[in-house]
């Protein structure tokens, strides 16, 4: 069973015996040439991980470490777009050695998650705009979370996707969107309004929960705004969203998901679109909470990645739904394959309604339904609440 911690944190080794590696992208044994470098040589030592952060305000943590534009680049005189940073802030100068090399591995590897579908892009006129993350993970088990907004930039006739990319070390899912909100209503007019706003931010501290950081940004042709970031008051999950979850799989379905990852499983995601697969898996990994999933954790595999289904360890991963068979062909053995698109059990050991006893099933199930159905307070946002384990406030 995962040790118990106050968050959501993941780690894992090399399955083929290469030893801790850096970052959850660091299966770099499945991949090839400099991006596997990129991706097993992130960083080397957990303690080179300080030289990194910003220094801590006294009275909490800064918002974000970078913000980047990834563009579709074309390779050579192929048909395949590369992933690319086309824009980042801020613009780190005068790094160490060590430094200036770890910032380049992981600058490396974040393109790759930011366009996890592949390379096989044409121009479009229409796409639908898309929010998801993804987790690196320190050996030490720190994390960097990459909070995307995908969308079709403005202009006229075919064109290809982009992806605003903020990384920071702080989960709170809803309030990055809020920002990524604000991102893209500013590169609509120029680049150059992003700098201000994000230099704004970067200045200000992460607030308490339940507490409000208010952000004076001058936007051209509407004046002055006000910008109001409030962090939830339960600061435990705020970084998950059950919503997509409980849509997509009946209450069972959820407890039989939570039984697998107790028993410390594999556990495969299946959905077309990068938002419904980030926040569920995000969701089936919180269910643990107060104790952590412990192992490889990828809330979207990338395609060059899709070996990670094959690992003989524990896992939990999400999949693009283009990318099924590749993944029903794989040798995978005790795997539990979930269609998040149909509400479905794909592949399953056979005992997932057997691992928990009949009672405390039931208890589970009344549990949910009755954080599902919860009256909300006037005029109050609540999000549903899928606790399973008993906490002290509980």
């Amino acid at each position: 069973m995962a040790a118990p911690r106050g968050e959501v944190a993941w780690n894992h080794t090399d399955p083929l015996g290469h030893g801790p590696l850096r970052y959850q992208v660091g299966l770099g044994v499945l991949v090839s040439g400099s991006l596997q470098d990129n991706l097993r040589d992130a960083v080397k030592e957990p303690e080179r991980a300080q030289e990194h952060c910003l220094p801590p305000f006294a009275g909490g943590q800064h918002f974000f470490e970078y913000l980047l534009v990834v563009s579709l680049k074309k390779k050579g005189s192929g048909a395949d777009y590369e992933p690319t940073i086309t824009y980042q802030f801020p613009k780190r100068e005068n790094l160490l050695r060590g430094q200036q090399e770890e910032e380049e591995r992981l600058l490396g590897a974040i393109p790759l998650f930011c366009f996890p579908d592949g390379n096989e892009w044409a121009p479009l006129t229409e796409y639908p705009r898309e929010t998801f993350s993804f987790v690196l993970t320190n050996v030490d088990g720190s994390r960097k979370i990459g909070y995307c907004r995908r969308l079709l930039p403005a202009g006229r006739g075919p064109r290809l996707p982009k992806v605003y990319c903020i990384i920071s070390c702080i989960g709170c899912f809803g309030l990055f969107s809020k920002i990524l909100d604000e991102v893209e209503k500013r590169h609509q007019i120029s680049m150059a309004v992003i700098y201000p706003f994000m230099q704004g931010l970067r200045e200000a501290a992460f607030p308490a929960p339940g507490k409000t950081v208010t952000l004076k940004s001058f936007i051209p042709d509407s004046g002055t705004e006000f910008i109001s970031l409030t962090r939830p008051l339960d600061s435990h999950l705020e970084h998950v969203d059950f919503s997509s979850l409980l849509r997509c799989l009946r209450f069972e379905q959820i407890l039989q998901i939570f039984a697998s990852a107790v028993l410390e499983r594999r556990i495969i995601f299946l959905a077309e679109g990068l938002s419904t697969l980030s926040q569920c898996i995000h969701a089936a990994a919180a269910l643990l909470y107060p104790f952590s999933w412990a192992h490889t954790y990828i809330p979207v595999v990338p395609e060059r990645l899709l070996d990670t289904v094959c690992c003989p360890t524990p896992f939990m991963v999400g999949v693009q739904m283009r990318f099924q068979q590749q993944v029903m062909d794989s040798p995978m053995e005790e795997v539990l394959l979930v269609n998040l698109c149909e509400g479905t059990f794909l592949m399953s050991v056979g005992d997932e309604k057997d691992i928990l006893p009949p009672k405390l099933q039931d208890d589970i199930l009344d549990s949910l339904g009755q954080g599902t159905n919860e009256p909300q307070r006037s005029g109050e946002e609540q999000e549903p609440s899928c606790r399973l384990l008993p906490t002290e406030d509980t």
